[in-house]
């Protein structure tokens, strides 16, 4: 086997093992899930103003009765099990177990944690969001804390413990921030944080999600980043996993202990992609990432235009729930963001490789 191909497989294996993973953990978490009805008592949701969200209850309250929540347990257990495997492996067996083993200071040891602070704070949330009666997690703010926190500190440990204090730009070299690179590093988890909320229609989340990390798996091979490649992959097929039942309709959702640890990690990843592995990971992120912070910005977009012009430019924010109310089948919006998703994904990585 060359060089080039075992490295490849060093990025296939851990992809092929958490989805098979995910698949067989998924039967042993569906059964608690629905025996124990962990769905919302209170179905239906708010707007940002407080009042009720009359065009998302009439799309989707019912089923909210009845669906399981957590399901992004799939996602993020997968992971843990499959770099807990190969860890272990590694530590036993010599030879190529041991670089199989992407878990590794360098690359992937910040990611890992992104990902299990943000499973753990959006496990509370969606425990106290099923077993509350007025179907209440843990308040918006207080989950802004709790990504500040967490981005804070490995803003912090980017800047004091790996010396980077710039981000790249594409073909221009890289722009130095300094000390400010710590409330930059925030205000970009604290973006791709509020884009969880795409987690709104059946398979639209995992597909677009699984499809993201699969890009920059491919940007950190091309820069021989090999176990960030190796632990985006990893994400990658725990998310198809997930995907596989949550295609509509869906046996479960992802929720907020999914969509916390995904974009926190998400965050993590691009950065590590940018001055570290000497390519452009954040300046990229918005094109990779569009369907997210096209989510985002259709919800600021929204509240800016209810302000000044006492009127929605929207019919429902965020955006997938627009195409859904002017009348796009659910599935139609899901597949359609899939294809974005994947165009930008390739626009994205053909830029970083460029660069």
């Amino acid at each position: 086997m060359t060089v080039l191909s075992f490295e490849a497989a060093r990025i296939l294996i851990p992809f092929i093992t958490s989805f098979a993973v995910g698949i067989l953990l998924t039967p042993v978490l569906t059964h608690y899930l629905y025996t124990y009805k962990v769905w919302k008592k209170k179905p239906g949701k708010e707007t940002l103003e407080g009042t009720v969200a009359e065009n998302f209850n009439k799309l989707h309250q019912a089923r909210e009765a009845h669906t399981p929540r957590m399901g992004g347990i799939v996602i993020w257990a997968s992971v843990l099990i499959t770099a807990l495997l190969f860890a272990l492996l590694a530590f036993v067996v010599d030879g190529s177990f041991t670089r199989l083993n992407f878990v590794n200071r360098g690359q992937t040891w910040l990611p890992l944690f992104a990902l299990i602070m943000g499973a753990f704070v959006g496990f509370l949330n969606d425990l106290l969001d099923v077993t509350t009666p007025d179907s209440r997690g843990i308040s918006v703010k207080w989950r802004l804390l709790a990504v500040v926190l967490v981005s804070g500190f490995i803003g912090w440990w980017f800047y004091a413990k790996l010396g980077v204090s710039a981000v790249a730009v594409p073909f221009l070299g890289t722009l130095p921030l300094g000390v400010f690179f710590i409330p930059f590093f925030i205000l970009v988890a604290l973006v791709v944080y509020a884009s969880g909320v795409i987690d709104g229609i059946d398979g639209l989340s995992g597909g677009i999600f699984a499809i993201i990390f699969m890009s920059y798996a491919a940007i950190a091979f091309a820069q021989n980043q090999v176990s960030l490649a190796a632990f985006c992959a990893t994400v990658s097929g725990a998310t198809f996993a997930f995907l596989w039942f949550n295609i509509p309709p869906a046996r479960f959702w992802m929720t907020e202990t999914g969509s916390m640890a995904l974009t926190l990690t998400l965050t993590v990843v691009a950065f590590t992609a940018d001055v570290l592995g000497e390519g452009v990971g954040i300046a990229v992120l918005p094109i990779i990432a569009l369907p997210l912070f096209a989510t985002v910005a259709s919800v600021v977009l929204q509240q800016f235009w209810k302000k000044v012009f006492k009127k929605k430019l929207f019919h429902i924010a965020p955006l997938h729930h627009h195409f859904e109310v002017i009348g796009w089948p659910s599935y139609k919006v899901t597949m359609r963001y899939w294809v974005i998703t994947i165009i930008a994904g390739m626009f994205g990585v053909a830029i970083a490789l460029l660069k």
